[in-house]
């Protein structure tokens, strides 16, 4: 599947940021502020680990000669530092090629201007030239200033260079002191005052990976990072005590909180909180060890439950749990599956932490569905309506479907010890750095 989707990229959209299949050309997408080829950066580590050298090749051959830095436009901080940073970073890990390495410090370095405001909390956009202005008018979101941080420790690492390392730890010294209702984390604070703009608090779209890589700087840290543990975990027991909830049918979920009503919903984005409380399970204390292991389990059957009520055996963008639905999607603006990884990435997790061969089955299922409703002659694409005998595709080959959705499959179905959990953390886009230990596996550099 991967070879197949790298292959069709390459004949119809190379050096573009993604493929559209059906028009058979490239999506030049302007989140990442005129830097090209992000499927390929997004792609490194995948063919590497899968052991598609040829296209190894190709691709690092590009990164070398194609890969422009110097560019202008305005950039999604979050999407560059995700993909390119944390790609460029994996491949270096990876790999030892040093081309990996300078590119990764010199696009970072392009991204410090977006912290030149008065509390140090970063602007959303950056210009890749210098200039910021925020990705909202009125805020930065919580996802995007949060997911920054196992990238920046890095980047700082690499460089022998602390500013890097000085402005992430200015944003979580920021978030510990500001007042949280019920302990909660609202989506978006003000990057002048420093405030909370509004009281809206998700695990999908907005907050997702902010609490990813609280857990993730924890165990990167090699677990000597004490007050990212602490902040994970007195999220979670405000995220388990308020937005916890369970249906009618006995389905776990975790919805949404708006000022104090709760929205009966889950994005597709929220399921990878199944891994994410998984992983975490086993530093949070004896006594809620078990607790934690079983709602990860919870929260990743109810998304699979989501992906089994439709026929085509894929999920929802969103699913709900009011007006009579139960992890299904009655709003037809809801109802597109846009080839996602997070409920792969909660099955590969817990794949790995319990060895229960319903998370191989659950996989399996998906593949097949990708197989049958996405793999069109010309490429992967998602679907439109996933509750629809029709189907229709939207056109798009996504980047992260190679960094994530392949590879958090391939590596459901790999040995443990490949990208051993107790090596490596995973980035929000799926690309492997190595934990705190600072020594890369040696059975990768060496494959």
């Amino acid at each position: 599947m991967m070879k197949f989707a790298w292959d069709s990229y390459k004949r119809y959209a190379w050096g573009e940021n993604e493929l559209r299949p059906l028009s058979k050309n490239g999506n030049d997408d302007r989140t990442f502020g005129g830097l090209k080829g992000a499927s390929i950066i997004d792609s490194l580590d995948t063919l590497y680990i899968m052991g598609l050298d040829d296209e190894y090749q190709e691709a690092k051959e590009w990164v070398e000669n194609n890969l422009k830095l110097n560019v202008g436009g305005e950039a999604s901080l979050f999407e560059v530092n995700i993909r390119y940073v944390g790609g460029l970073l994996s491949a270096y890990y990876l790999t030892g090629e040093e081309v990996f390495k300078r590119k990764a410090v010199e696009l970072g370095r392009k991204l410090l201007p977006a912290f030149n405001t008065p509390t140090g909390i970063p602007h959303g956009v950056v210009n890749l030239a210098g200039e910021v202005r925020s990705s909202w008018p009125w805020s930065s979101v919580l996802a995007e200033v949060g997911t920054l941080h196992l990238e920046f420790v890095h980047l700082s690492e690499l460089t022998k260079d602390s500013i890097y390392i000085e402005k992430v730890m200015n944003i979580r010294k920021h978030l510990n002191q500001l007042d949280k209702p019920h302990g909660l984390y609202p989506n978006a604070l003000n990057p002048v005052s420093g405030n909370w703009e509004q009281h809206f608090v998700s695990i999908g779209a907005l907050g997702d990976s902010f609490y990813e890589y609280l857990i993730k700087s924890y165990l990167m840290s090699d677990r000597t990072d004490e007050e990212a543990k602490k902040m994970y975990y007195d999220a979670l027991e405000a995220i388990d005590k308020n937005l916890v909830q369970r249906s009618p049918g006995g389905l776990t979920y975790v919805a949404e909180w708006r000022g104090g009503v709760l929205d009966h919903r889950m994005d597709h984005l929220a399921c990878f909180s199944g891994g994410m409380i998984g992983i975490g399970a086993e530093h949070g204390g004896p006594g809620s060890r078990q607790h934690q292991l079983d709602l990860a389990a919870n929260i990743t059957h109810t998304c699979h439950e989501a992906y089994r009520r439709t026929p085509t055996m894929l999920g929802p963008e969103v699913f709900r749990f009011d007006d009579g639905a139960e992890a299904t999607a009655p709003r037809v603006n809801e109802r597109h599956y846009l080839l996602r990884p997070e409920v792969v990435e909660s099955y590969m997790y817990m794949w790995r932490l319990t060895h229960d061969p319903k998370y191989r089955d659950w996989g399996w299922e998906v593949l097949e569905a990708l197989e049958q409703h996405c793999r069109i002659a010309t490429g992967f694409s998602g679907v439109i309506d996933v509750y629809s005998h029709m189907i229709q595709h939207d056109n798009l080959q996504q980047s992260f479907f190679l960094a994530e959705t392949l590879k958090y499959l391939y590596l459901l179905f790999s040995e443990d010890d490949l990208l051993s959990l107790e090596d490596w953390v995973f980035n929000t886009e799926a690309h492997p750095l190595p934990n705190g230990r600072n020594c890369p596996n040696p059975s990768m550099r060496s494959r």
